[in-house]
């Protein structure tokens, strides 16, 4: 909820009651003139709530489920009562009141609407209006009524109702307003008697006849009061565009609207009272975060009533006047201060909502004291059983689209291969084991003479069929494999013969003079006695040799036994391996040449080096 749409009924559950109050505004300020009558200021504080007998326990007053929404209280003013159990029937009562109105004081053209167009409307004269929220510099002050309801006091208990009850509350309106609802409320809210139906009037529902019918009487007193002095027609104009607000009072919750004039110091003030009912969780500490964060040009201040805590709202707001409405026929803006106050209900989800309007700043004190006095007359009466969260409409399912049956083909079974299973012993990384060569036949006794022929024929036979299977042995599968002998180290360089001219270079690098740096290499550093193993960072630099390296000379006779043995083909490419002391960044080492000795000439042409004589 932000500034732009604080009075809009979307975003403010109390914009409602919120739109009605601006529209009173508009009406006390078009209508109201000289011919108005007005009561005394002091009506507002006359009377007080200690002064009268019934104003401690207003739920003992016989006001009953059944019976009016508020009455008059000879010097204590009027009672409205209001809550969640009486709801109405929701009858439209605006055409017909307007109607019977406009027959009570023989028809003619009502302000601002032309004469005989048919059914009057509050869009015949651009109602309601909703007020906007004006400059901070117009808010009026935060009077000290107002502050003192700050103090702390004793509060209330409720007054237990019997179940089904739901919430309701009760408070008093100083007798210098004038009610613009029915006493009675909405159509089906309390007992009314059903007047008899009029010839010529189609059938309608009792109930809504009944609420009409008061409707109209009462608004007809209220105008006979106002314009008393006055000719009929002042008199048909409040009453008939007042009755075309009945069904907004009715779809805003609102339970009271009023409005007073009254003359002070010789001069004419007047204001609007609303009481609504409205809908909000929230309890009184987060709905005044959200009133002071919403609206940065209010002030908002949380009280204690003797019905509990409350939030009381301060703030200007500009109220459009309607071209129909005015006197001049131009439509205008008016500023008007109002103070709204919001007391939660005890059932936990109602809220009550009392804001008073005027367009009179110089009399704001009188009507907030009056304001404070009405707040602390309200009592509240509950069920003990707390409002259950509306529940939203469950959405519809949609029906999903009729889609033809999908037939899963059928595919014919592949026949399996078989498949030769080895044995549950079979290693497949085991070597292929050699035959074995078959045993030869051990040789049998020397037989008798004719039987040595017979013998040494099957002798021969199985001699020749034994080398036939030596000779011809069962081929094999697969490639036959070398197998290397376990100390086998395929990274090892190949080892070559050591020369008797290698010996004296390793002596030459053992015997290296020590660095005059102190630069201790790889090969230098002492043996770890903890035996602990390092990576090195780097690659392995082996340390510069100290002497340049010296190829030794093939030796004659190892050239000679290479010359007679030919050497097994080996494969790759030959790479020859540099001695462990070669320094591949190290200068090519240059033979030493003896200095040329200087001739003989050349040292006759040097000059000395010391001339005794200059």
């Amino acid at each position: 909820m932000t500034q732009d749409v604080q009075f809009s009924p979307e975003a403010n559950p109390f914009a409602a009651a919120e739109q009605v109050c601006a529209t009173l505004g508009t009406l006390t300020d078009a209508l109201f003139d000289h011919r108005t009558t007005r009561h005394p200021a002091a009506s507002l504080t006359a009377l007080r709530e200690a002064h009268h007998p019934a104003a401690e326990a207003l739920f003992g007053l016989p006001l009953a489920p059944n019976g009016p929404v508020h009455t008059a209280l000879d010097r204590l003013g009027t009672v409205i009562t209001a809550g969640t159990a009486r709801p109405g029937s929701g009858a439209r009562l605006a055409d017909r009141a307007t109607t019977d109105l406009h027959e009570r004081y023989g028809g003619g053209a009502v302000r601002g609407a032309i004469a005989d167009r048919g059914t009057t409307s509050a869009a015949l004269f651009q109602l309601p209006v909703t007020g906007e929220f004006a400059d901070a510099k117009l808010r009026p002050p935060f009077t000290p009524a107002l502050a003192a309801l700050a103090a702390g006091q004793q509060t209330r208990q409720p007054v237990e109702l019997p179940t089904g009850a739901g919430a309701e509350v009760r408070l008093v309106v100083p007798p210098g307003f004038h009610a613009l609802t029915s006493p009675g409320g909405p159509a089906g809210a309390t007992a009314r008697t059903v007047p008899a139906r009029r010839p010529g009037t189609a059938a309608a529902d009792p109930a809504a006849l009944a609420a009409a019918e008061e409707l109209t009487g009462h608004l007809g007193e209220v105008a006979d009061e106002l314009f008393g002095g006055a000719g009929p027609e002042p008199r048909r104009d409040f009453a008939v565009i007042t009755a075309t607000l009945a069904d907004l009072f009715q779809d805003s919750g609102t339970a009271y609207a009023g409005v007073c004039a009254l003359e002070s110091d010789g001069r004419a003030t007047d204001a609007a009272l609303v009481v609504s009912l409205a809908r909000h969780p929230l309890p009184i500490t987060g709905l005044a975060t959200e009133l002071a964060t919403v609206r940065r040009h209010a002030e908002v201040w949380t009280v204690l009533l003797p019905a509990g805590p409350a939030a009381v709202l301060v703030e200007a707001r500009t109220v459009p006047v309607p071209a129909p409405l005015a006197a001049d026929g131009q439509r205008r803006w008016v500023v008007t201060s109002v103070v709204e106050a919001f007391v939660p209900l005890p059932d936990g989800g109602t809220v009550l909502c009392v804001q008073l309007s005027t367009a009179r700043p110089e009399d704001w004190e009188l009507y907030t004291g009056a304001f404070a006095e009405l707040l602390k007359s309200i009592q509240f009466g509950w069920d003990g059983e707390a409002v259950r969260p509306a529940a939203g409409p469950a959405p519809a399912a949609v029906p999903a689209p009729a889609t033809d049956p999908v037939i899963d083909p059928v595919i014919d079974p592949v026949p399996a291969a078989p498949v030769g299973a080895p044995p549950v012993d079979f290693n497949p990384f085991a070597p292929v084991a050699e035959p074995e060569p078959a045993p030869r036949p051990t040789p049998a006794p020397s037989p008798e003479p004719a039987a040595e022929a017979v013998a040494a024929v099957a002798e021969e036979a199985v001699a020749e069929a034994v080398e036939v299977v030596e000779e011809e042995p069962k081929p094999r599968k697969g490639t036959p494999v070398l197998i290397p002998p376990p100390d086998f180290d395929p990274f090892a360089p190949p080892t070559m013969p050591l020369t008797p001219a290698a010996e004296p270079a390793a002596a030459a690098g053992a015997g290296a003079a020590p660095d005059p740096f102190g630069t201790t290499v790889a090969a230098e550093q002492p043996r770890d006695p903890f035996g602990t193993t390092v990576a090195s960072d780097g690659p392995a630099v082996p340390p510069p040799p100290s002497t340049p390296p010296r190829i030794p000379a093939p030796a004659e006779a190892v050239a000679e036994a290479a010359e007679d043995e030919e050497p097994k083909p080996r494969k790759g490419t030959p790479v020859m391996i540099p001695p462990p002391d070669f320094d591949p960044f190290a200068p090519p080492t240059m033979p030493l040449t003896p200095p040329d000795e200087p001739t003989a000439e050349a040292e006759a042409d040097r000059t000395p080096e010391h001339r005794p004589f200059g």
